[in-house]
Order: C-alpha cells, then sequence, then structure tokens
C-alpha cells in the first residue's frame, strides 16, 4: 500500500465553549452573594472596570452652582484629547487626584477629620465552650501531666460537647500513659456542663444523670440498655422487663426527656442566616411588580483612562498593548455577560408569575404542576440553562421568601385534574398538626383523608413525604 497525502474538505459540527459563553454560563448559576464577591473581585483585578457612582436629582440640587460648573468642567476635560505623554508619565497620586471630583472616597483624609472608632470594637463576646471548658481546668489541682493531656481532649470538643477522639489516639498523640489519659478524661468529664466529653448518646446521658446522682437507678439503666425501645415508646415492654409498674417507666422516661443530649450547644448558639432573595415579585393595584435586587453590586463601567491609553496603540510596547485589549475585552463580556444574565431571570420570573398566578393570589395549596421543559419551551430556552438560573436562587413574594425550585413540582392526578406535589405534602403537613396526640393518624386513615378530597394516592407516597417533611411515624408521634 503506497503513501500518499492529499487534501481533503470536510463539513462537521462542534460545540466550542467560548471563554464568553463560558463567563455567562458561570454568571447565570451564582447566587446573588457569590455574583457580589464575583463583581468586587473582577473590579480588583480588571483596571478597565471601575464602579459607576450615580448621583440623584435631589443631591445634584444640593450642590452649588461653583459645584456643579467644577463638575462640568472635569467631565470636559475627561473628553478632551491627552497627550501620550501625560498619561504614560500619570502617577498614582495624580490620577486620583483627577478622579476625585466626583465626590468619590478614595481613602484619602485630613489630619483634622480622624473618624472616631465605632463602638462594635468595644463590645465583648461570650465565651464559648472551648473558653468555658479551659477556665475550669486551670482551676483544677491535677498534675501537669493530666492538664496537659486535658487540654488535648478540650481541643477535640465538638461544638455539640461530644469527644471526637479514642483514648488510644490521645496516648499516641500526647505521648501519655494510660493511666494519664483516663484521668484526664474524667477530670474533663466532671467539668460543666454536665455530659461533656462524651463518645455518644449513652455515656453523655449517663454523665448527666451520675452528676444527679441517679446512677445505678432504673432511669440510668433504660438509658445505658434501652434507648432504642424508649424511642419506639414500647413503655410497656419496659414494665414488663424490669417488673415495674408503668408509671414509675413513665416517670423515668420523663427524667430522660428532661436530659441535653447536646451538652455544648448552649456554648455554640447556631448562627442566624438570612436569605438574600435575587428577586422581587410587588403585588401593586395593577398586579404584580417583578423587580430585580442589585442591592450590594457594584454598578460596572469601563475606566475612561485606560480606554484612552489604548487610542496609541503604536506608541505602547506589545507585551502591555497585549495586555489591556485582553483585560478590555474580559471586561466587555463581562458586563454583556452580567446584562444577558439579568434579562433570563427576569424571563424565568416572568413565566414562573404567569403559570404560578394562583399561588401568588392564593397560597401553597394553589400551586399547579410545572417542570424545568415547560419554563424552557416557554422560552425558547435549553432546560440546562432553566436549571441553572432556579438553583441556589430565592424569590420574595407576599407570601414569603420562597427558592425557585419550589414552584416546580411533580403531577399527581386527582380526581379533579392535576394537584402539584407540593400542595398535597402541605395537606399531610396540615392534617397531622391537626391530629390528636394521644391518637395519632396512621398514613393509612392520611390517604382516606386525602381520598376524601379526591385526591387518590399510595400509603407508602404518604410516608416518603413524610419523610420528607422529617415528620415522625404514628407510633413516635404517640404521647
Amino acid at each position: 500500500m503506497a503513501l500518499e497525502s492529499r487534501l481533503e474538505l470536510r463539513l462537521s459540527q462542534k460545540l466550542v465553549l467560548t471563554p464568553q459563553l463560558q463567563m455567562a454560563i458561570k454568571l447565570l448559576q451564582m447566587p446573588q452573594l457569590e455574583l457580589q464577591q464575583a463583581l468586587t473581585q473582577e473590579l480588583v483585578e480588571n483596571p478597565f472596570l471601575e464602579e459607576a457612582m450615580d448621583i440623584s436629582s435631589s443631591e445634584a440640587d444640593d450642590f452649588t452652582p461653583e459645584e456643579r460648573e467644577a463638575a462640568e468642567i472635569g467631565e470636559e476635560r475627561d473628553e478632551a484629547e491627552v497627550p501620550l505623554e501625560r498619561l504614560m508619565g500619570t502617577t498614582n497620586d495624580d490620577y486620583f487626584e483627577e478622579r476625585s471630583y466626583d465626590g468619590r472616597d478614595l481613602g484619602y483624609f485630613t489630619p483634622g477629620n480622624v473618624t472616631q472608632p465605632s463602638f462594635e470594637y468595644f463590645l465583648s463576646t461570650a465565651a464559648d465552650l472551648f473558653d468555658h471548658l479551659i477556665w475550669q481546668l486551670r482551676l483544677s489541682r491535677e498534675s501537669e501531666a493530666v492538664r496537659g493531656v486535658a487540654e488535648a481532649i478540650i481541643g477535640n470538643i465538638d461544638e455539640s460537647g461530644y469527644l471526637m477522639v479514642s483514648n488510644e489516639e490521645l496516648i499516641e498523640s500526647t505521648q501519655s500513659e494510660p493511666g494519664t489519659v483516663e484521668r484526664a478524661v474524667r477530670l474533663v468529664q466532671s467539668f460543666d456542663p454536665p455530659g461533656i466529653a462524651a463518645r455518644d448518646i449513652k455515656e453523655c446521658l449517663h454523665l448527666q444523670l451520675k452528676a444527679l446522682s441517679l446512677e445505678g437507678t432504673l432511669v440510668d439503666l433504660l438509658v445505658l440498655n434501652n434507648l432504642d425501645l424508649i424511642g419506639k415508646r414500647k413503655y410497656s415492654q419496659l414494665a414488663k422487663t424490669y417488673a415495674v409498674p408503668l408509671e414509675e417507666v413513665m416517670a423515668a422516661v420523663r427524667i430522660i426527656e428532661g436530659l441535653d443530649p447536646k451538652p455544648g450547644g448552649n456554648f455554640s448558639p447556631p448562627s442566624t442566616n438570612y436569605i438574600t432573595p435575587d428577586v422581587f415579585i410587588i403585588k401593586t393595584d395593577s398586579g404584580y411588580q417583578i423587580v430585580l435586587n442589585d442591592e450590594g453590586l457594584p454598578r460596572l463601567r469601563i475606566n475612561s483612562y485606560y480606554q484612552k491609553l489604548l487610542n496609541f496603540k503604536s506608541s505602547i510596547p506589545k507585551e502591555d498593548r497585549q495586555y489591556l485589549e485582553d483585560k478590555l475585552r474580559s471586561a466587555v463580556w463581562l458586563m454583556k455577560s452580567l446584562d444577558q444574565r439579568n434579562k433570563t431571570i427576569y424571563r424565568v420570573s416572568e413565566s414562573i408569575l404567569t403559570r404560578q398566578r394562583d399561588f401568588f393570589d392564593h397560597g401553597v395549596n394553589s400551586l399547579h404542576p410545572l417542570n424545568l421543559k415547560d419554563i424552557a419551551s416557554e422560552l425558547n430556552l435549553h432546560e440546562s440553562t432553566i436549571s441553572r438560573v432556579t438553583s441556589n436562587k430565592y424569590l420574595s413574594c407576599p407570601s414569603g421568601i420562597f427558592s425557585f425550585r419550589f414552584f416546580f413540582s411533580n403531577a399527581i392526578q386527582g380526581d379533579n385534574g392535576e394537584v402539584s406535589s407540593t400542595s398535597v405534602k402541605d395537606m399531610v403537613k396540615k392534617i397531622i398538626s391537626e391530629e390528636d396526640a394521644a391518637k395519632p393518624l396512621s398514613d393509612m386513615r392520611i390517604v382516606d383523608l386525602l381520598k376524601d378530597q379526591n385526591i387518590p394516592i399510595a400509603r407508602r407516597t404518604i410516608a416518603k413525604y413524610r419523610e420528607e417533611l422529617k415528620i415522625p411515624s404514628q407510633s413516635q408521634r404517640k404521647r
């Protein structure tokens, strides 16, 4: 077979992710806070980007004629042609002095106008669990060897108050004797709060009962041997096992219920995470208005100084010119991608408002079945694009703040048409909240109640919805 070279023309299609498309996809799936951080980072890295400072008409009216004239002169000075020598020889101080006429705070201050420190710097902070335990360790009279191991133990206690390492690991890490480690563990377990430094829930509750002088009693035996039966509320079986009256078992259970399974929780209160909605839907006299949340997002514009600098391409070194052109291109792509992101989110919000209008008017029970494909077909977008828009984003309306994904749910065929699975979950939650605690409803009984509302549904579906709503079973809800 002879080898030969020849030219061929082939026609093929390829999906290529250009840098501009990659940036648009990346920005589209960012929630509000991540987008704010990304834009702030771009302002730092890209010299062509700067934050536009808008001056409202009311603020403009407060300017004196001299200040307004100075601002107009500054605008004319920006538009005027500037020699290359002056641009290239401009220092940082010259640049900021030239840009300071628009009223921005450039970080300079006069010696006579020093801002006083905020009162927040003088606020004391509450002691956390580590500080509370170390303080007690400092007051103990144990030997230095035991105190050293005890400090290592305190450093390995999680926020709930549980010890996360074994004795063997402590022996290896502290190079101590087994007896010293055991004494250190007992020392820390004697500290406040009771139950600290336990390795599981049984030991934690046992230590709390020991502090109450209930060690060896029926309560202690139930904790050490029968926590699983207590969780299943098998009180009659426990009474037969220990040959005691049922009332005595119930009294012991009430003591157990009063114990704290997370003794360190009071020293590490959960932090409050506030949701920042990406879209506001406001009810007005004429209907609903969609407003995109741009609070905290910097408004970007192209820096005029570097834009003028590119007019002198022939006088700038090739490497510098290439750098400036790349940064300018990146800045333009970013601003276009931001605009496209806002338009896409607005269109998706508008489509959700149209399709779920009954929800915004009447509440969760009026939520209709909806999937991503429906929105994608309506807006002529790919389903993955709708998925990125609705991921990790929130919508605020008169009924509250909801995730975008809340409005998408499967359809359940009812006697009167399709019903949203989210509406059915809300019905199940409401039925269980109104039940008698002494006689909780079974899953089959909930199925019958939903059938009375023309919603046929299987029992296993009710069990699945209960687990998703984190509602215990019938036996666990009984009081």
